[in-house]
């Protein structure tokens, strides 16, 4: 059984959702987003997730292989954007009926595709 097994599409649903309300106040990474297209990111992102944790291949059908660095190099990402971000997902994993182990399996991930999505020194 797969990571997507256990919790689902609704909670990937719920995740992003909560994630992307409290990126769209927040000053530093909510910039990065065009308002007109915070709908398409969340899609995108839940797309992304869900494949990543076992779930539908629908990301790499739709949008091919993920080069999370490639896609993420044209922006600003600074040891405080990287903070802010992770701090919007740690809140909106919080706010999500999952197993403590499967969060801290979550936690463990977010911190190090955040750490290496870092393009700008300080």
């Amino acid at each position: 059984m797969t990571f997507y097994d256990e919790v689902g599409s609704d909670t990937f649903a719920d995740l992003v959702s909560q994630f992307y309300a409290r990126v769209a106040m927040d000053p530093i990474i909510s910039p990065m987003y065009p308002p007109d297209d915070m709908k398409a990111a969340a899609q995108r992102l839940q797309m992304f997730l869900e494949q990543y944790w076992g779930g539908p291949t629908t990301y790499t059908e739709e949008r091919g292989h993920p080069r999370l660095r490639m896609r993420h190099a044209g922006f600003h990402i600074d040891l405080a954007a990287r903070d802010a971000w992770l701090g919007c997902m740690r809140a909106a994993l919080a706010g999500v009926d999952m197993r403590e182990d499967l969060k801290a399996q979550f936690r463990e991930y977010i911190e190090m595709a955040a750490h290496a999505l870092v393009n700008q020194p300080d």
